[in-house]
């Protein structure tokens, strides 16, 4: 980096060129997650794989992320790691090419934990780097990272469509470019973190003016932002593990038509992803919370009842709204506990990954006892817990 970059850097200026790096990666590394669930069908046919153990797959994945990012997150908070992030994708990309090569249920449990590891690396000290370098627009910063991995997930499906779907398992492989690029990507972000550590001693000293609130106050808002993550990732597993099942079945479409409609929801999550940062900078992250959670609530009581054009249409508000929130809720977080970013950012990725799991085992397994329409009749309520928000302490902050 640039004396000009460095020096806008410790004017409290944003630093896009890191932030575009690490959205760039962030999109990599969730292409490469998000093979995971849009290769089911191919391994549900291959295996002859059941619903149940379809979750189990995910719930793999999900669980070695959502329990270890908060350990990494801790960690760091003490010892930062610059490097931990292309060490994180070098473990993903292992994990990758074991499941392009997997020949059998358990093989292939392994190879999603794998994948689960990097990310349970790769995105508290990511989310750390992205609050370093975001000038005091944390809610842009956040944004703009997790517009990446957004993005990212959109495009899994779809490369899987027109690549594994057609050519098979083996081609999984073909993505290790990917993982190769974000490790390059990533050395020199690690070399830019490296050299600007000395910044968290100004981000702790403005953060020092912000209101403080008793243990207990900030430990119920804690548990209201995790019930909200809860969910918003039971009602997003159920979509984006079981949502071509669901054409599949109800609507007799093919793999690939399936997989299309896919890449439209999870289109619509990337575009909407980046709404939630920047308001929540301008109005407050508490009413962005507030319409990205029960403002959802319309479309999916709608959805079990629609076609398949209107389920289609649907899908795309929810999207919208829907992932405005995530953004917001984790620069919520970390404004309650300033000095804990690198914790709060493993905690609540990795709540949110283990609610995806969780989500995903629990509703494969109703689905194998009622249906796949019956699953998005239940979970069309899930929005309903969006109340909740009206507990949450206002931390809005005066312009600077």
């Amino acid at each position: 980096m640039g004396a000009e970059e460095s020096h806008r850097l410790r004017g409290g200026n944003t630093t896009f060129t890191i932030l575009i790096a690490l959205s760039v990666s962030h999109l990599l590394n969730d292409t490469i997650q998000s093979l995971i669930a849009a290769v089911y069908p191919v391994l549900k046919d291959t295996y002859a794989l059941t619903f149940t153990q379809i979750g189990l797959i995910t719930l793999a994945f999900q669980l070695t992320a959502s329990l270890l990012q908060p350990v990494v997150g801790l960690y760091t908070d003490r010892r930062p790691l610059p490097f931990s992030l292309a060490g994180g994708m070098g473990v993903t990309l292992a994990g990758l090419l074991l499941l392009s090569v997997a020949g059998d249920f358990p093989t292939i449990l392994l190879a999603a934990a794998l994948v689960g590891v990097g990310s349970a690396v790769f995105h508290p000290e990511a989310s750390r780097v992205a609050r370093l370098g975001s000038g005091g627009r944390h809610g842009f910063a956040q944004s703009l990272f997790q517009v990446g991995g957004n993005a990212g997930s959109a495009l899994g499906p779809l490369l899987a469509a027109y690549i594994v779907v057609p050519r098979g398992q083996g081609s999984i492989a073909w993505f290790s470019v990917a993982a190769v690029a974000a490790m390059v990507i990533l050395v020199r972000v690690g070399l830019w973190y490296r050299a600007h550590l000395a910044e968290r001693v100004t981000r702790k000293a403005t953060d020092a003016g912000e209101p403080t609130l008793s243990r207990g106050r900030v430990a119920l808002s804690i548990g209201i932002l995790l019930l909200l993550i809860f969910s918003k990732y039971f009602y997003l597993a159920s979509l984006t593990s079981y949502f071509t099942f669901y054409l599949i079945e109800t609507f007799n479409v093919s793999v690939q038509t399936a997989q299309i409609h896919l890449f439209v929801f999870l289109g619509s999550v990337a575009v909407g992803t980046f709404a939630g940062g920047p308001v929540g900078d301008r109005i407050g992250f508490k009413a962005v919370i507030w319409g990205s959670i029960l403002g959802v609530l319309p479309f999916t009581l709608a959805l079990p009842y629609a076609n398949l054009f209107w389920t289609t249409v649907l899908t795309v508000p929810i999207g919208l709204i829907l992932a405005s929130a995530f953004s917001a809720i984790m620069v919520y977080a970390q404004e309650l506990l300033p000095s804990r970013v690198g914790m709060v950012a493993g905690l609540f990725f990795g709540f949110a990954f283990g609610m995806g799991g969780l989500g995903a085992a629990v509703l494969g397994y109703l689905a194998d006892q009622t249906s796949i329409g019956y699953v998005y009749h239940v979970c069309s309520f899930l929005p309903l817990i969006g109340v909740l928000t009206a507990f949450l302490p206002n931390l809005r902050r005066s312009p600077k």
